[in-house]
């Protein structure tokens, strides 16, 4: 995921782009190299310094992004429609890597992140940044109840998060998984105002390119 977050930015315009090409996406997987080099086996165990810096390289994709989205705004109101093709395809991608980077950034920071959810008992996890249906299904009928959290030991994985990262880009708001801590309403609401503006930028350009 973190690849293709990599590669989403690195093949948008050159006008969208800070700096040389290659410079950031360059750094970025610099830091993801040096990640998976000083711990290749990191969904079975895990440090501080390395949650730091997964979320480090999260946070520089999730800005340089924010950049771009910026830049794409100036250039979809600056320029003629000969170029709304391939301004409309960049939106897409910056749309596609904001919820790459979001997804990543739930996974990790919810109930002290991937290793700890899964191989510390339920009982000594941190608290929830999200509340998922899982978690809330054990007082339904028999064939719900049995996946719930409570009677399963369900715990979320990389798929919830990026569902629920999708899910706020397109509804512009929560849907069926709940965000309990500051600091996931304040990444949830960024998410969905970033996507708000992509659309109805987009949907505006859209339609003036029609005229």
């Amino acid at each position: 995921m973190v690849v293709a977050a990599i590669a989403l930015y690195a093949l948008l315009p050159e006008q969208l782009i800070l700096g040389p090409r290659l410079a950031i996406p360059a750094l970025e997987a610099v830091l993801l190299g040096a990640l998976i080099a000083v711990n290749p086996r990191r969904m079975t165990r895990d440090n501080r310094w390395e949650r730091v810096a997964a979320l480090s390289l999260a946070g520089l994709i999730a800005v340089t992004n924010a950049a771009a989205l910026v830049l794409l705004l100036r250039q979809l109101v600056s320029t003629g429609n000969d170029r709304a093709v391939e301004l409309l395809i960049a939106a897409g991608q910056v749309w596609l890597t904001n919820v790459i980077v979001y997804g990543l950034a739930f996974w990790e920071l919810d109930r002290g992140g991937p290793v700890v959810r899964t191989h510390l008992p339920r009982h000594q996890l941190p608290r929830a940044d999200f509340r998922f249906p899982q978690d809330e299904d054990h007082d339904t009928i028999d064939e719900v109840q049995a996946g719930s959290s409570k009677i399963s030991d369900w715990v979320p994985a990389i798929v919830d998060y990026l569902y629920v990262s999708l899910s706020n880009s397109s509804a512009f708001s929560p849907t069926d998984t709940m965000p309990l801590s500051t600091r996931a309403k304040i990444l949830m609401g960024i998410e969905s105002t970033s996507a708000l503006v992509i659309s109805v930028v987009v949907i505006a350009k859209g339609v003036g390119s029609l005229s």
